[in-house]
């Protein structure tokens, strides 16, 4: 079996020794080429160059940034061969995550372990006893995501959260808290909601505030603690969104206490749920922050959104 790994060297839970056990560990399994990432959306370029090379897998090391990358490389690429009636998971290489991250959503979703240690026995377990899983994708226009996506206030979060780190600051639980109680209180307009979602044959849904879309659940963690605003999500199903109409304090409040909760169930007058979405667009009055998997993408006016099912092959 012939495999990529693309490591970001950056990657913050590991280090250059972890990294040399890591492909000690997976030479022993596999035929194995190293690739580094230099710069963001590097990641991508190497992931087409292994679709088109006709490797079997692609293994990332890193976080949910470097993941997406790779994802979206893979599901770009045209492969070496071209064969009529498969599937997209079935032409492309498998995918295996090893944690590299902060936080590592996508990789905990599949039921992997946090540290990339145990992570790495896993996939090893899983490419000795042939275990794949396929899994559905979500669609932001012309790019795909593995767990979330958000257009509003979760975005802008985001946003401040990687200026912060661009300064210095570590990653922490209490960074993204800080984060999103200055963005609620001092950076949003919480009077005037810019969004609507438009479903064909449905309905417009207007004037909301914030809106987050799950591919899988959860929609992140706190610590060890899975955040979880749309139980439901399934990587084998459409996407599930969650809009909030108004960010008044009391509202926001109570949904945010259902969302922390451990049985996870946000329901109010103030809250939009759907479940299992095709296809749908948001549309905004003024531009919105917008992220995917975690990564803060500037502003938008307008994102179509889909859902594109057993899009890919991954070893967990």
């Amino acid at each position: 079996m012939r495999a990529v790994l693309v490591v970001n060297p950056k990657a913050t839970s590991t280090s250059e020794r972890s990294r040399d056990v890591l492909v000690r560990a997976l030479r022993s399994e596999v035929d194995l080429t190293v690739r580094y990432t230099r710069r963001r959306g590097h990641a991508a370029t190497l992931a087409q160059e292994a679709v088109r090379d006709g490797v079997d897998l692609v293994v990332t090391l890193g976080g949910d940034g470097t993941v997406n990358e790779v994802v979206n490389g893979m599901m770009t690429a045209e492969p070496a061969t071209m064969a009529t009636g498969r599937t997209s998971a079935e032409r492309l290489p498998a995918l295996a995550v090893v944690p590299g991250g902060s936080t590592n959503v996508f990789a905990r979703a599949l039921g992997l372990p946090r540290e990339w240690p145990e992570g790495t026995s896993m996939i090893l377990e899983g490419l000795r006893e042939g275990r794949t899983r396929t899994i559905g994708l979500g669609r932001a226009d012309d790019r795909y995501f593995t767990f979330c996506a958000g257009l509003g206030l979760d975005a802008a979060v985001v946003r401040r959260v990687e200026r912060a780190r661009s300064r210095g600051q570590v990653s922490t639980v209490g960074l993204y808290v800080r984060a999103a109680l200055n963005q609620y209180f001092v950076g949003s307009d919480r009077r005037h909601p810019a969004i609507r979602l438009e479903r064909p044959g449905e309905p417009t849904e207007g004037e909301l505030a914030t809106v987050i879309i799950q591919n899988t659940a959860p929609w992140t963690y706190l610590g060890e603690r899975p955040i979880n605003p749309n139980p439901g999500a399934s990587f084998d199903r459409g996407l599930d969104v969650l809009a909030l109409r108004r960010l008044r304090v009391p509202s926001t409040a109570r949904t945010v206490t259902q969302i922390l909760s451990r049985n996870s169930d946000p329901r109010g007058e103030q809250v939009l749920r759907l479940s299992d979405l095709d296809d749908f667009t948001l549309v905004t009055a003024r531009p919105q922050a917008f992220q995917l998997d975690g990564d803060y993408l500037g502003e938008r006016e307008k994102v179509r959104f889909s859902s594109a099912p057993a899009a890919l092959r991954v070893i967990c």
